[in-house]
């Protein structure tokens, strides 16, 4: 059978990431029980039939989603080359990184919340997470080493359990910024509210971290 002609096999791509960014927004916005198929295709210049012959249905697009979008967090994790600083300074790095990324991918908290009511059964059975959820944390723990090693950490850290606590140090502020703001009587999103947060996120985790 001959190979699928060059601008065939150009436009399927382009139809399907196409396909993929619409159902970002769309489950972004609406979560996944809310989202509709229907306007994913029209918002991807696509129809359903293509939806499901690419991706099998909007559970399976749902997944494909979620995987694209840790992906791409631990893809813009790889790029600070933490390897390349002194341990502190990577590891302020790292916690600063983290934060920005949230706030300048809103739609990253907003998927992992839809995941989560939904009990993560669409991550269950994923190829790809397990081998990212890996490398993050041997990311973390060659930190961690190094920084032992320097004698700038102490020792006994779980890489695990830092990765957790600098994510959620960010998460949640951001993911309860309305009620938040309320209780607390703080515009939580303010300029000046945000700078220190990020400032104590720091100083938090170089606390739990540093000798």
């Amino acid at each position: 059978m001959p190979a699928p002609a060059p601008s065939r096999t150009r436009d399927a791509e382009a139809t399907q990431k196409r396909i993929l960014a619409a159902a970002k927004r769309e489950f972004a916005m609406n979560g996944l029980s809310g989202a509709r198929v229907d306007v994913i295709a029209e918002k991807a210049e696509a129809n359903k039939r293509m939806i499901y012959h690419y991706f099998g249905g909007k559970e399976a697009l749902f997944t494909r989603v979620l995987e694209d979008a840790y992906t791409d967090l631990y893809q813009a994790e790889q790029s600070l080359k933490l390897d390349h600083l002194e341990p502190v300074l990577a590891l302020e790095t790292l916690v600063r990184f983290t934060w920005n990324y949230y706030l300048d991918n809103p739609e990253f908290l907003t998927l992992v919340n839809s995941a989560n009511l939904h009990k993560a059964v669409h991550l269950r059975d994923s190829k790809i997470i397990p081998v990212i959820s890996q490398s993050r944390l041997k990311l973390l723990q060659a930190l961690l080493d190094r920084g032992e090693k320097a004698g700038a950490f102490r020792g006994g850290v779980d890489a695990m359990q830092l990765n957790i606590t600098i994510a959620a140090i960010g998460y949640y502020y951001l993911t309860n910024r309305f009620t938040g703001s309320i209780i607390f009587n703080c515009d939580f999103m303010a300029p000046q509210s945000l700078r220190k947060r990020i400032e104590f996120n720091i100083e938090t985790i170089r606390k739990i971290v540093c000798q």
